[in-house]
């Protein structure tokens, strides 16, 4: 306790407004060497020096010993110096979260979202959470700078998704990051001013990020119906990258079957109450949205591009509703690989929810991801990957028979859970093109 209590006695040193608080220490280019038992970056610079930095007066300094810690963290898996300061860290980005420059509090955005996934999941990354939450609801509420809210969003979604212990805190950053896609939706909350296309394209990719943790959102029917058709109307959008990601997001409910169940629920209810007034126009609105969305996407996947466009987003385009589309009308996921460094394996993911996953904590991540994947027990745990054993020497090898039978048995249960999934979803496909485009739904509950 006493390092700890300490730790937090240092940070609040920068919590006061009086800039001569500020310590003394030099920025991080001017630092001596580091001992032989100091952690380092990849340049070989001190993590404390940068630490130390966090409480210069000058922006700048501030600035560049935050890209220090990124690229530490991303680089590798900084776990002692992470555990060691995680109180003193956490403390110092969010002050430079909510008073530094746009450029500031983006690093300091990616710095916290970095230290979440360093510490893993328990305690510590709970206690991150806790603790930011409230300074991040804030910069996304009152600050219009798309650059800041990006990473304000980005770093919202990662601290929820490691730190988070109960379904109740993951539900409540989804409702944050839903009243910036659709502002009107918090009619108790003061809503944010109108976000730029980035900040929405953003804020749907981190939505469906903590959306393909939870496997369902737990509101009524009426309010999924109000966010699906809101999802489909921004498929017309000009504006390519909230196309995109509202697609992702579209393919993700598919695959929890979260409109199967809406038109479950409001079948039954018609069948039971055998009325001809609001139930059964909700019935055939559900339907009706579903034939809307497979036509947005069947026309998506074959676009020709707009005055602007440029190739590669247009390709990207294409080939997501391609995917999405295959999904729709066949139950076929997109399967991806990702083949690590020095033999490590290869990450495979047969769902949308995992492709989702894979897709933000690549981008999040950058460079660092394919080291964090190798080494990372969280990472492990959220993709379910076991990498192979190395020797010295660099080589992929197994200690023990025992070790190489334990090996495959692991693959093997994954293969045959992917299977069992793909067959799950190629029924589903059966009953949804049963009839008017899915007139039959699924008996199964969700």
């Amino acid at each position: 306790m006493g390092k700890r209590s300490s730790q937090r006695k240092s940070a609040a040193l920068f919590d006061s407004d009086d800039d001569s608080l500020s310590t003394s220490s030099t920025c991080p280019s001017d630092t001596p060497l580091p001992k032989d038992n100091e952690d380092v970056d990849p340049g070989g610079h001190s993590l404390e020096s940068y630490l130390d930095a966090l409480y210069e007066k000058r922006g700048s300094t501030r600035e560049n010993a935050l890209s220090g810690l990124v690229d530490a963290f991303a680089s590798y898996l900084q776990i002692r110096f992470a555990e060691n300061n995680y109180i003193t860290l956490q403390h110092q980005l969010i002050n430079s979260i909510k008073r530094g420059s746009s450029k500031e509090a983006s690093l300091a955005s990616r710095a916290l979202g970095l230290l979440a996934i360093t510490v893993g999941s328990g305690d510590n990354a709970h206690e991150i959470l806790e603790e930011s939450t409230p300074h991040l609801s804030q910069a996304l509420k009152s600050g219009t700078d798309s650059l800041k809210r990006s990473s304000v969003l980005d770093c919202l979604a990662v601290v929820t998704f490691v730190g988070g212990k109960e379904y109740e805190e993951t539900l409540k950053s989804m409702e944050l990051m839903w009243q910036l896609i659709h502002p009107k939706s918090g009619s108790n909350v003061a809503a944010p001013s109108k976000p730029s296309p980035a900040v929405s394209a953003a804020a749907i990719s981190a939505w469906s990020f903590l959306l393909s943790s939870t496997g369902e959102w737990k509101v009524n029917s009426n309010i999924w119906q109000e966010a699906i058709s809101f999802l489909s109307n921004l498929l017309d959008k000009d504006d390519r990258s909230i196309r995109i990601a509202a697609g992702e997001a579209i393919a993700l409910i598919f695959e929890i079957g979260s409109i199967d169940k809406i038109s479950k629920e409001v079948k039954n209810s018609t069948d039971n109450f055998e009325t001809e007034g609001s139930n059964v126009r909700g019935f055939s609105f559900v339907e009706g949205l579903k034939v809307k969305i497979l036509n947005q996407v069947r026309n998506l996947s074959v676009e020709a591009g707009g005055k602007g466009s440029g190739k590669k987003d247009l390709n990207s385009q294409r080939n997501l509703f391609r995917d999405v589309l295959a999904f729709i009308e066949n139950a076929e996921c997109p399967e991806t690989s990702v083949k690590l460094q020095q033999g490590a394996g290869v990450l495979v993911t047969s769902t949308w929810a995992q492709l989702i996953q894979l897709n933000f904590l690549k981008r999040f991540l950058g460079s660092g991801f394919l080291k964090h994947m190798e080494e990372n027990e969280l990472l492990h745990e959220i993709f379910e990957f076991t990498p192979k054993k190395k020797n010295p020497s660099g080589n992929s090898e197994f200690s023990s028979g025992e070790e190489k039978r334990l090996f495959k048995l692991q693959n093997s249960a994954a293969s045959k859970a992917r299977t069992q999934l793909l067959n799950k979803h190629r029924m589903m496909a059966q009953d949804r093109n049963t009839g008017r485009f899915g007139a039959a739904v699924a008996d199964e509950e969700f």
